[in-house]
């Protein structure tokens, strides 16, 4: 897919985009008393992404539910004995969780929710891509539909992608990478390993400029940057930490410094503040000066998730996440190596502590 090609759908995509609509205090009180009363009744646990807003966030706190990455959405989905799972984020993320989990019914505020990394790699060109290179191990990562995910041999997210592929390169294997092409070059500097790259990127993520954050960090000399790999080289570059969602908000909590310039999705914030309420956030800058940017440092997908979508949803029951029997056989496959892969790294680790 050429870039023009992928902005084209990415722009449609994003036309299409409704966020909620602000609501008062008394509002939000209501609505949030009727989800959780509507949360228990149906036998519902609500597991939402550090990028919905706070509001959001909060509630699937409060009630039992789970704030996480995408790697600890799955897991957490896959654990728990809910009937039902009510997945805050953006399709893919309820896609694995219902590949997961065959047997709950899986619920989202909206199906419009998207990811211009899945919209940016479609399932028929990304399989010609995998067949013209039939002697390289597939690998994607979870930002992509489930058919792209059925034709992967592993699946990865930014937690763990390093380990992974570094694990398949000192085996001896060639990586097909997709579809984010800065989370894959990081990757490739980082583990030295033979990777054939997608041309994808998040619109988030790619809208960090490397001049405005030299700028921001002569203001703020002392400041830690933190950086998500889904980011340019340029601004890679400049991390003094580069990371998972889960990773950087880790070194909020753990590194010494009072200020941190940030370069990933805003709604972190919430997270952020709550664990570090004393650390001072930044907004890495996103369009250079005078200019305009198309999220702001914020996914307008992931800001389709709001209270009003999400009790609808449990009331209507409406907004189901499926996938075909067999293709969610062919995408468990990459997924559960993932999980099982993490896993074991885990156990290592506490068995090295």
């Amino acid at each position: 897919m050429t870039r023009a090609e992928d902005r084209i759908l990415v722009q449609e995509h994003l036309a299409h985009a409704a966020e909620p609509k602000p609501l008062s205090a008394d509002e939000k009180a209501e609505l949030e008393a009727r989800i959780k009363a509507t949360l228990k009744a149906q036998d519902a646990v609500l597991v939402a992404h550090y990028y919905t807003d706070p509001d959001i966030q909060r509630l699937a706190e409060e009630t039992g539910g789970c704030v996480a990455d995408s790697l600890e959405m799955a897991r957490f989905g896959n654990q728990h004995p809910a009937s039902t799972v009510v997945v805050a984020g953006v399709r893919f993320m309820g896609e694995t969780a219902k590949i997961l989990n065959p047997e709950k019914r899986v619920l989202m505020p909206t199906l419009e929710a998207t990811c211009s990394l899945d919209v940016g790699c479609p399932e028929d060109e990304f399989a010609a891509f995998c067949d013209e290179h039939p002697d390289r191990t597939v690998v994607v990562y979870a930002n992509t539909s489930a058919a792209v995910k059925a034709r992967a041999d592993w699946v990865v997210t930014s937690s763990c992608a390093q380990a992974i592929v570094e694990d398949l390169d000192a085996r001896g294997e060639k990586i097909l990478w997709a579809p984010d092409k800065h989370l894959g070059h990081y990757v490739q500097k980082t583990t030295g390993a033979d990777m054939l790259l997608w041309d994808g990127s998040c619109i988030v993520h790619e809208e960090f400029k490397y001049r405005g954050l030299e700028d921001l960090k002569a203001l703020y000399p002392e400041a830690a940057v933190l950086v998500h790999p889904e980011s340019p080289d340029a601004v890679v570059a400049m991390a003094d930490v580069v990371g998972s969602t889960s990773q950087l908000i880790h070194a909020v909590q753990t590194l010494p410094n009072e200020k941190f310039i940030v370069a990933t999705d805003n709604g972190i914030f919430y997270k952020m503040q709550q664990l570090a309420p004393n650390k001072i956030l930044l907004e890495a800058p996103t369009a250079g000066n005078g200019a305009t940017c198309r999220s702001c440092a914020h996914c307008p997908w992931m800001a389709m998730n709001g209270l009003e979508n999400l009790l609808q949803v449990l009331e209507r029951g409406d907004q189901v996440v499926e996938v075909d029997d067999a293709l969610r056989e062919r995408a468990l496959r990459p997924l559960r190596r993932m999980l099982d892969f993490t896993a074991n790294m885990n156990l290592k680790a506490a068995g090295n502590a």
